[in-house]
């Protein structure tokens, strides 16, 4: 895998950001890419939190070229906490840089969200026509929660462990069943919300989800409870 450091506009601010590439040469139509975002910056969240780089390294894995950032104030990235509304602007400004990239296939992106990224990349998921797939994993649900992806009728996949403080699990899933399909989540046993220990079985699900809805079919089985 080849990583690549690169700086990038968000508005008036430059964010600082990290592509990491799959071996190999692309064929000419580019290959499929994830932007993936980081938890919360108030409380430590950034491009490098543990589970961000597992799932960048599970895309890499398999022919997705992953794009990991720090938003607005986090980092060497300028600017401010932006209540997670600035953090929206950046994720589509990073959503445009991926389209422009002429080493990706621009009709096959996607969005990984964990913590706080969920609560940005929810809203962005449904008004960028671009994104065709969308990973959350232990989505908070304040405010609109998972709601906006009513009008998301494209694969999504939620991952949250059963033993999550910030998570209720009742909840999330009773906004679940009302999303439009495809759909599918698991409810880990024994996973708190930090996923200590348990980044494999979390990356090996992300991988294959993407694999399937960006390389493949499209196809994504669900819903899908395990406990």
């Amino acid at each position: 895998m080849k990583r690549e450091d690169i700086k990038f506009r968000s508005g008036n601010l430059t964010l600082e950001g990290i592509w990491l590439w799959p071996d190999g040469n692309p064929d000419t139509s580019g290959l499929p890419a994830v932007a993936v975002c980081h938890p919360h910056p108030l409380y430590g969240g950034d491009m490098n939190n543990n589970v961000v780089l597992v799932i960048c390294d599970a895309l890499a894995e398999r022919s997705i070229a992953a794009f990991r950032f720090n938003f607005r104030g986090v980092g060497a990235s300028q600017g401010s906490f932006g209540e997670g509304i600035g953090e929206q602007e950046d994720l589509k400004a990073a959503l445009a840089l991926m389209a422009s990239e002429p080493r990706v296939k621009r009709d096959a992106l996607g969005i990984a969200g964990y913590s706080f990224g969920c609560t940005v990349a929810v809203p962005v998921a449904s008004q960028v026509s671009g994104v065709r797939a969308l990973a959350l994993v232990s989505p908070p649900l304040q405010g609109a929660g998972l709601i906006p992806l009513k009008s998301f009728a494209r694969p999504k996949l939620v991952l949250c462990g059963d033993q999550d403080f910030v998570v209720s699990v009742d909840a999330l899933e009773g906004q679940l069943k009302d999303l439009p399909r495809p759909v599918e989540w698991h409810i880990v046993p024994g996973v708190d919300h930090f996923w200590w220990g348990q980044e494999r079985l979390l990356s090996d699900k992300i991988g294959v989800f993407f694999s399937r809805a960006l390389c493949g079919s499209g196809h994504v089985p669900g819903p899908e409870t395990t406990r």
